[in-house]
């Protein structure tokens, strides 16, 4: 039997989507909430994971976001803008959409679990608004 536990984080970050017809082609932001599920068997304790083990891993990829402008290195016009302001920018390989979002932290989180070996599939919400969110997830493969 498996069981899943969750935890939530929160950030407050800007972005744009220079592609968008609408009103996110313009420099904006979001109070964001990512939660993070994982699925796996329970220790001898009866736990999946240590909830501090997991806010370990995770909070640091969370803080390097927050209150930070994503910035897809694409976007010519902010890169030139950061360029020259000294302001707290992380650069990404894709639009920063809620979807692509929510797949980047699902490959970085992925990464950081890979030495929990009971852990069997793993689930990352991202939340853009309040009732708005894109949801990725993937099986993990056992080695041993």
């Amino acid at each position: 039997m498996t069981t899943t536990i969750a935890k939530d984080f929160h950030w407050e970050m800007a972005h744009r989507l220079p592609f968008h017809e609408g009103g996110c082609k313009n420099l904006h932001g979001h109070s964001y909430k990512l939660r993070v599920e994982i699925e796996g068997e329970t220790d001898e304790r009866g736990m999946v994971m240590d909830y501090y083990d997991l806010k370990s891993l995770i909070a640091p990829l969370v803080d390097a976001l927050d209150h930070s402008f994503l910035c897809d290195r694409s976007d010519a016009v902010m890169a030139s803008f950061f360029a020259e302001n000294p302001l707290k920018v992380v650069y990404v390989d894709f639009p920063t959409t809620a979807e692509n979002i929510a797949l980047y932290f699902l490959r970085e989180i992925k990464v950081k679990l890979a030495p929990y070996k009971s852990l069997q599939h793993l689930n990352v919400r991202v939340h853009e608004t309040e009732r708005t969110f894109a949801e990725v997830s993937e099986r993990l493969v056992k080695n041993g």
